[in-house]
Formats: structure tokens, C-alpha cells, sequence
């Protein structure tokens, strides 16, 4: 079986995207029959569209889905797009459930690099990814135990249906088979168990919040670990909303007051929204704290044009990758220092965490106290209440479960 290769670079890379750069690409299009070029070239603008209009997350996302199926439609099918039907599209999906083990790799390669001024696809790249579990980056994994989620899945016929919609739109299709498809999927399992939310509990918390602080009292260049922590936990941000993006520096002006001199946060999230998020009293002890390790006054002032979190070395803001290592450098600590006072079991989520962690605990821990859930549904941006009752509060589920606990055996 041929071996995929990389079809589409980065946004930015594509959006000045020249075939002859791409040797590997080039000879592999070239080669191609008339028709599978004329697909590359709408999935390009289709996702040149995603580049425009969503954010970096959304575009990486639907690339790799649209990447994927075309390289099964060029190398599997070899049947036009146009020409798929329900079943075709439900055979492409018991593929993604199944692939070839060359398609497979253990490790996230990037597609292509520079040599000699052109962009060479890189060998190791495959489509789909076996991750090995966190911490254990060398165990050996066979790819032949690759199962992808039903959140992947239900990832995947989002973007082919929303690629068709694109075709159709375009009057390059007639019709969108993906709904159907998916409707008859049975690898699509509706799912009704009991909802596990990823966070911290209150004692794992307090271990990474003590960790962050003690590691900044003994050397100040965690002030900057401590301050991200604090922050977004507090703040619920996302992690691409405390990062420097193309479209948007997150500034200490970010901060501002309002008459009554109430503390907010304007943050730039998912669907290039901006919203203003409250500023609790008992944050700002922190912020102080961070802003006079770098020299400035103890509070941010209007028009302020201050990075919020800047590089040690060079210029500008940290990026996404950046900060998440700031993060995962205190997760690690604490998880040994709680592993040591409580024992591995009781510390273990904090081996397992991620930075999207801190977002889940500190909203979690805002319905514990009793929040107002539209409060805080602004604070988190979420589009109505609703999906912060789902994904947070799961009321019924406490209540099921407090009810059931007097149940008696005899």
C-alpha cells in the first residue's frame, strides 16, 4: 500500500503556497490523475476559508480531517468526492477505525521542513497518531491497538460535513452524504454514562497553588509560572486565550475597572469573541505580586500596552507550547511532593493533568459554592447556560447519586 504524504502545510504556509516549494508534494500531485488535482485545490480553498474565518485551533483541526480523507479518496478509493455516497463515506469511517499500520505513527511529526530553501515532506509523518501515555514516551505501542474516540469520530463527520456544505455551496457538489453517513454509523455510540469532568479536586489544587509558590519564593523565575497558574485557574482562560496569537497580545491593560472599581479581564476566546471576565478580590494579591517582580507598578493602568506574560529571552508574548511547559514544569513538582506526603494514588490526577485542567477546577469549584450558573457561564463564555450546566454541573447526576447511596442489600 502507497504511503500517505503531508498535503497541506500550516495557514500561514499555505496562504503563500507555491507547488514547485514542495518538491515531494509536487511529484506526488503531479502524478496524480487530473481530477485528484482538481480536489487538492478545493480542499486548499476550503481550508484557506477555515484559515479566514476560525481560529488556528479550528484550521489545524479540520486540515488534518480533510487530509486524511483525501488521501484515502487518492489512495484507497480512488473515486471522486462527488461520486461518494452514504456507503462509501461509512466504508472511509470503518477505515479511520482501522487504518493501515503504515498510516500510523507513536509520535507527533511536523510535515514538512526547509532544506536548501524548499519545503521536504518529512518521511515520519503519518496521518493518524498513537499516543503512548503520559510519562511513558518510550514504551513500545503496537499500532495495531489504534482505536479512535467517539469525540474523534464525532470530529471527523463535523469537518467532512462541513467540507461538503463548502462543495455544495460552491456548486461543485450536488448533495452532502456525511449526515446520512453518520446517522447509520456504528461505531457512534450515544453515550449516556456518567460524566467525569477533568479537573483538580480541592486537596490536588492546593498542593499545585503551595508547589507554584514555593518554587517562586526559592527562585524568582517561577514568578511567571505561579502568575499563569493562578491566572488561569481563576480566570477559567483557555490556554490560547493567555497566548500570543497572530491576531491578538494579550496586554496588561487587558485588566481594567469599572465605576464602582470592580476588576475585569477582557480575554479573546473561541469564536474570535471578546468577552469580560470578573476579577475576584483574592487574585490580585497575585497579580501584584508578578508585576513588581517585573519592575512595574503594583496595578495595570489604561492603555497599559505591557505584555502579560513575556519571554525571558527576546521579544514578544509566550506562545501556547511555551506556556504549557511553564505549567507542566509545576505539575510535575507537585505531584512528587503530594506523592510523598499522601501517597501516588491520592496525587495521581496531577501526574495525569493538563493545562486545561485549571479551567475545568476553577469553574468546578465555583458551583461548588453555590455561583449563579449564568454568572459564570459569562465568565466562561459559553454560549448559554446550558453547556455550562452540562459539562460542569451535572446536578442530576449528584442528586442520583445521593439518593442511591442508602440503597440496602437485604
Amino acid at each position: 500500500m502507497t504511503k500517505p504524504v503531508p498535503l497541506f502545510p500550516t495557514y500561514a504556509e499555505l496562504l503563500e503556497l507555491e507547488l514547485t516549494d514542495y518538491k515531494q508534494l509536487n511529484t506526488f500531485l503531479s502524478t496524480c490523475s487530473p481530477w485528484k488535482q482538481k480536489h487538492w485545490h478545493w480542499a486548499k480553498e476550503y481550508l484557506l476559508y477555515i484559515g479566514r474565518n476560525k481560529s488556528a485551533n479550528t484550521y489545524i483541526r479540520f486540515r488534518n480531517d480533510i487530509e486524511k480523507f483525501l488521501l484515502w479518496v487518492f489512495l484507497i478509493e480512488d473515486t471522486p468526492i462527488d461520486d461518494l455516497r452514504k456507503s462509501d463515506v461509512l466504508r472511509y469511517i470503518d477505515f479511520c477505525v482501522e487504518p493501515p499500520v503504515n498510516w500510523i505513527s507513536h509520535t507527533l511529526h511536523d510535515r514538512f521542513g526547509l532544506e536548501n530553501g524548499f519545503f521536504v515532506s518529512n518521511e515520519n509523518w503519518t496521518p493518524f497518531r498513537l499516543s503512548a501515555p503520559k510519562h511513558d514516551k518510550n514504551r513500545k505501542l503496537d499500532a495495531k491497538h489504534y482505536r479512535p474516540s467517539l469525540q474523534t469520530l464525532e470530529s471527523t463527520f463535523v469537518a467532512l460535513s462541513s467540507f461538503y456544505r463548502h462543495l455544495v455551496d460552491e456548486e461543485i457538489c450536488f448533495g452532502n452524504p456525511i449526515p446520512l453517513a453518520k446517522r447509520d454509523c456504528k461505531h457512534l455510540i450515544k453515550d449516556s454514562q456518567v460524566k467525569s469532568i477533568s479537573r483538580l479536586t480541592e486537596s490536588q489544587w492546593q498542593y499545585l497553588l503551595d508547589t507554584a509558590v514555593a518554587l517562586a519564593d526559592d527562585d524568582s523565575l517561577y514568578e511567571r509560572n505561579l502568575f499563569v497558574i493562578a491566572t488561569m485557574k481563576t480566570l477559567f482562560l483557555r490556554l490560547s486565550e493567555m497566548s500570543e496569537r497572530p491576531d491578538w497580545t494579550p496586554l496588561m491593560s487587558h485588566f481594567w475597572t469599572d465605576e464602582d472599581n470592580n476588576w475585569w479581564f477582557k480575554a479573546y476566546g473561541k469564536g474570535k469573541k471578546i468577552r469580560d471576565i470578573t476579577v475576584p478580590s483574592g487574585y490580585l494579591p497575585f497579580l501584584i505580586r508578578y508585576r513588581q517582580w517585573r519592575g512595574l507598578a503594583d496595578l495595570p493602568s489604561r492603555g497599559e500596552q505591557t505584555l502579560l506574560v513575556e519571554k525571558i529571552r527576546g521579544r514578544g508574548g509566550l506562545t501556547a507550547r511555551q506556556i504549557s511547559r511553564l505549567i507542566q514544569s509545576v505539575f510535575d513538582a507537585a505531584f512528587e511532593t503530594m506523592k510523598a506526603d499522601v501517597g501516588a494514588e491520592q496525587a495521581q490526577k496531577l501526574r495525569e493533568a493538563t493545562t486545561h485542567y485549571l479551567r475545568h477546577t476553577g469553574a468546578s469549584m465555583e458551583i461548588e459554592r453555590n455561583r449563579p450558573l449564568k454568572d459564570l457561564s459569562e465568565d466562561l463564555g459559553h454560549a448559554s447556560s446550558a453547556t455550562t450546566d452540562t459539562v460542569y454541573v451535572q446536578v442530576e447526576r449528584k442528586r442520583r447519586a445521593s439518593s442511591g447511596k442508602g440503597r440496602k442489600v437485604e
